[in-house]
Parts: structure tokens; C-alpha cells; sequence
């Protein structure tokens, strides 16, 4: 039988009835002759409020924060009895339950006294979400005929000390799985584990950043050399842009890592930007899929997508960027000014999306708003500098843009009623991006999308299903 990693979102595991879907599309994959291991998220917006709760706590808000823990208590013991009718089980798993919270609790205490919210706190805090819904579910499992198995994912997803965005590390992730996952697969059972949590080498809780529970389910999946790696979300696939500004968007049937890659730098929440590196390493085929769909097909992301005839997959949208200016004429013909430059953001650790330059002057954009001030000031020693926020990047992702005639004309005519900022052609090939207002979004990717997609290549796009939209 092969090996399958599961990915289930927050909406996939938010409720009883969403974690009894989900054990339904599991035991699927049992009977179909498959060896799942299942990697899930906290319940949704279980993250954002033990965020909120540590936020209260640090401003010296107990109640606030307790109150907080509190409801979030009574909703995993509420979810936890509609999902587990044997007594035993339930007394079992609402005790555990208990102890976790009181546990949480005294942390929040803690804070609430020193009034510091360290990068190691949080990532303890919000690690909670994680912990509590793969117990809960692993014990669910068990019930509907799914020998599920709770696995710690702390003692598998081995990081570095990076609080908040910890690094994995390759090897000792491979030894840990073969040591803790391996065993209970070969043994019949699914092993159920949380996403987004690690430790580093001394135990310490990290966490991958958010939205990192993918990256926990590509990790693993490459480290046990997995078939496929399957992210269950609440939509059916990659789309070719955001549904809710264009209604009529389409499904992605199939793209390649290449492109999913740069999709989900720029944008496209459906699938975590690091997700698609171990599946690279591996050349294993990744599938976005809908829990609430099952039936669907999603989209499958491999190695060489098949030609597509339409000249762009996709539209992604990144939103809250800041521009930076940066000029300093004094620096005319001298070599290293870049360098400076780019110096500085490495200091402070801060990613770049997009880089324009003239002889002077360099235009970037950047995402890390809370670290603007300190990079300005350094920036200001070698040159003037001015920033400019509540900017998007648009996206378009295809097959050998840098290659088609004509391309940027058509996609500038498309929206020549709205001022672009920055652009950027060229530097990739399946890529053309380009800076805008973010008042402007809505209306760019409108006309963008209806310019592109009319007439789409149905081996790569669900045509299918908007020629039934609109026969409806």
C-alpha cells in the first residue's frame, strides 16, 4: 500500500460535523488501499484568538486573557462531546482537556505579571491550537473506524531556534519520522499529528510560522518519501484568481511546481509559499482539494504541467506593501551602492518582493511594516529615503510570458485606466508583477481576468463547471 500525507485546514477540523467529514475522506483512503498520515490545524480562528488572549495578557489584561482561555476551553469540551459518544473515551479525552487549559492558563498568569511577550511565549501560546485539535481528532478518528494514533508533532518537526518562523531541519525531521511515524503506519494505524508546532534539539516549542501547517504536511511527506501530499482546504482547487472579486474564476486542474511556487509568494492563500520545497526535493505530486467537495478533483501540482494554449493560470494579489524610494545621487558610477542597499535589509531581516533601479535611485517593496522606521534610518545614512504604504502587487502567472509577443501591451490595455507604480517583466519567465494602489485591486484583477480567461484551455481549466454556472 503507499503512503499519502493528509493536510486538513482550520474549516476542515473547525467543528464536530467538519472533523466527522473529515474522518469520512480519510477512511476513504484506507479503503482505497492507502497508508494516510494525517497533519491538521488548530480549529479555525483558534490561532487568532490564543494570539489575542496573549496580547491581553501581555498588556497586563488577566481577566481579559483568562476570559479568552475560557471560552476557548468550552468549545473543545463541547466539540469534543459531540464527537465522542463512549463514556470512558470522553471522560478521558475532556480531563486531558482540562489539563491542557489549566496549563495554558498559568502561562497567560505568567505573562500577565512580567509584561513581556517574548517570540518563545508565543510560539508556546498559539501552539496550544495545534496540540488540542490532532489529540481531539486522532480520538474521533478512533471512534468512526479510523484507527487514528495522536503523534506530538514536536517530537517529529525538529527546528532551529527562529521563534515564530523557525527553519526545519531536514535530517533529524527524516530520523523522527522513521523513528515515531513509520512504526504506527506498518502497524495499520493513522498517525494524527498537529501543523505549524516543531521543537528545537533542546524541546524548546517553535512554530513554522502561520499558515504552517502545509509546510508540516510537505515536510513530512518528503521526509517518508510519501505518493502524494493532499492540502484539504474549503475551496475546490487552485483558482485563476480570487473568487470573491471574480465570480466567474476557474479551477486549475494543473500547474507546475514552478508556478505554484511563485502563486503562493505572491499571494495565493490556498497554499503556504514553502509548502511546495520538499515536494520539489522529492518530486512529489501535491493536491489542493476541498473537504466540503471530496468528490472534486482539485488541482494537482507537478514537476511539468502540461502546455496550457491560454498565455496565464493565474492571478495572485499580495496586499499591505510598502514602496521605499531610495536615492542618492552622490552614489553615481560607484559600485557596492546596491550591495548597501540590500546590507541593510539582510540586517534586518527583511524579504524584498520587488526591486526597480535606475543609475541613482532604487525602488523596493517590502511587507515587514514594523521594521520600516529602523530600516529607514539606516537606509537615510547613504541616501534621501521615502516610503509609501497601502500598495498591492499583482501577480500574473503563466507558461514562458518573457517569450510572448505582445504580452505586457495586452495586459496594460487591459487596465490602462489604473496607475501602475512598479513593474517587473522579464526577470522570470512564467511571471509579470506590477505595484498598484490596493484601492485599485478590485477593478484591475476584474479587467485582467475578463481580458484572459474568456476563452480558456479546458486540459488545464474546469470549463466545465462554469459552462454549468451559467446554464443554471
Amino acid at each position: 500500500m503507499s503512503l499519502v500525507v493528509m493536510k486538513f485546514g482550520g474549516t476542515s477540523v473547525e467543528d464536530a460535523a467538519a472533523i466527522t467529514r473529515t474522518a469520512g475522506i480519510v477512511a476513504g483512503r484506507v479503503d482505497a488501499g492507502k497508508r494516510p498520515v494525517v497533519v491538521v490545524s488548530a480549529m479555525s480562528k483558534v490561532t487568532d484568538q490564543l494570539l489575542a488572549a496573549a496580547g491581553a495578557a501581555s498588556r497586563g489584561d488577566r481577566t481579559g486573557a483568562l476570559a479568552i482561555s475560557s471560552r476557548l476551553r468550552s468549545r473543545h469540551r463541547d466539540t469534543a462531546a459531540a464527537l465522542l459518544k463512549d463514556t470512558a473515551a470522553l471522560a478521558e479525552l475532556q480531563n486531558w482537556i482540562e489539563k491542557e487549559f489549566d496549563a495554558l492558563d498559568e502561562v497567560l498568569r505568567g505573562l500577565a505579571a512580567i509584561l513581556e511577550l517574548t517570540p518563545r511565549i508565543s510560539d508556546l501560546i498559539v501552539s496550544y491550537g495545534e496540540r488540542l485539535s490532532s489529540a481531539m481528532i486522532a480520538r474521533a478518528f478512533a471512534e468512526r473506524g479510523v484507527n487514528g494514533a495522536h503523534v506530538d508533532a514536536r517530537e517529529v518537526i525538529v527546528t532551529d531556534s527562529q521563534y515564530q518562523k523557525a527553519i526545519p531541519q531536514d535530517g533529524p525531521i527524516e530520523a523522527r519520522c522513521a523513528e515515531k511515524i513509520q512504526p504506527l503506519v506498518d502497524a495499520g494505524k493513522v498517525p494524527v499529528m498537529g501543523g505549524f508546532i516543531g521543537s528545537n534539539e533542546t524541546g524548546i516549542t517553535t512554530t513554522l510560522g502561520r499558515g504552517g501547517s502545509d509546510f508540516t504536511g510537505a515536510l513530512v511527506g518528503g521526509a517518508m518519501n510519501a505518493e502524494a501530499i493532499e492540502i484539504w482546504t474549503d475551496v475546490n482547487g487552485i483558482m485563476t484568481t480570487d473568487p470573491r472579486i471574480c465570480p466567474d474564476a476557474l479551477r486549475v486542474k494543473v500547474i507546475s511546481f514552478e508556478e505554484a511556487a511563485e502563486l503562493a509568494y505572491f499571494g495565493a492563500k490556498v497554499l503556504h509559499p514553502a509548502t511546495i520545497l520538499p515536494a520539489v526535493r522529492k518530486n512529489i505530486p501535491v493536491l489542493v482539494l476541498n473537504s466540503r467537495n471530496p468528490q472534486n478533483e482539485g488541482t494537482r501540482i507537478i514537476a511539468i504541467a502540461p502546455h496550457c494554449r491560454s498565455p496565464f493560470k493565474c492571478i495572485a494579489v499580495k496586499k499591505k506593501l510598502t514602496i521605499i524610494d531610495v536615492v542618492a545621487s552622490r552614489m553615481l558610477m560607484t559600485h557596492g551602492y546596491l550591495k548597501s542597499i540590500f546590507d541593510i535589509f539582510d540586517k534586518h531581516q527583511c524579504p524584498v518582493d520587488m526591486v526597480s533601479t535606475s543609475e541613482v535611485s532604487v525602488s523596493l517593496t517590502v511587507d515587514a511594516t514594523d521594521k520600516l522606521p529602523a530600516i529607514a534610518d539606516d537606509l537615510s545614512r547613504i541616501a534621501d529615503v521615502k516610503y509609501e504604504g497601502q500598495k498591492a502587487l499583482i501577480c500574473m502567472v503563466g507558461e514562458d510570458i518573457r517569450g510572448q509577443n505582445g504580452i505586457a501591451a495586452q495586459v496594460f490595455a487591459a487596465m490602462r485606466h489604473v496607475n501602475v507604480r512598479m513593474i517587473s517583466q522579464g526577470a522570470s519567465e512564467i511571471n509579470m508583477s506590477f505595484m498598484i494602489e490596493e484601492s485599485d485591486v478590485e477593478e484591475a484583477v476584474r479587467s485582467l481576468h475578463t481580458c484572459f480567461f474568456q476563452n480558456p484551455d479546458p486540459a488545464v481549466f474546469d470549463v466545465e463547471a462554469r459552462q454549468a454556472t451559467v446554464a443554471q
